[in-house]
């Protein structure tokens, strides 16, 4: 089986456009899920999962390193997409590792946006490894992309 990377990286991409342009239409107080969600730590695959009943609709991957809690990227089921989903999953997500005092590494930009929308999450930034996620209005300069993947890979090994 070949896979495309190119196409992957694009429906990725297009995944976290449609995400964050959910999170533009809702803040986290201004709606109310119409549904109550329940957001689960399924540590033996490494991720927090949202359900509503018995149906996975929503996941954040994550990967301990060094200490923190790397955030890899969030998935919403479409049909659930502009209903809150991807909010509550972060707030929810954030408020545990909060409780549990570790820091975040961000490589999601989903979850970068949400906390650049919510700063009260921003001590949760490990400072020396924040992750290409952690600041989405700031654009590197040329080359610390590199620099950010390089410690990323340095970390997991």
């Amino acid at each position: 089986m070949t896979i495309n990377l190119e196409a992957e990286a694009v429906a990725r991409e297009e995944n976290n456009a449609a995400i964050i342009a959910a999170l533009n239409k809702s803040g986290l107080s201004e709606v109310e899920s119409s549904w109550e969600l329940d957001v689960i730590n399924d540590a033996e695959h490494g991720r927090w999962v949202a359900t509503l009943g018995a149906e996975a609709i929503a996941e954040l991957p994550y990967r301990f390193v060094g200490g923190r809690v790397v955030l890899l990227t969030t998935w919403v089921d479409p049909a659930y997409r502009n209903h809150r989903v991807a909010t509550e999953l972060v707030s929810r997500v954030l408020k545990e590792i909060r409780e549990s005092g570790k820091k975040i590494t961000i490589i999601c930009p989903v979850v970068g946006e949400f906390i650049a929308r919510n700063p009260e999450y921003t001590d949760l930034i490990d400072k020396i490894h924040p992750g290409s996620g952690a600041y989405p209005k700031h654009e590197p300069a040329g080359g610390q992309d590199d620099e950010h993947l390089a410690a990323f890979e340095r970390d997991l090994g």
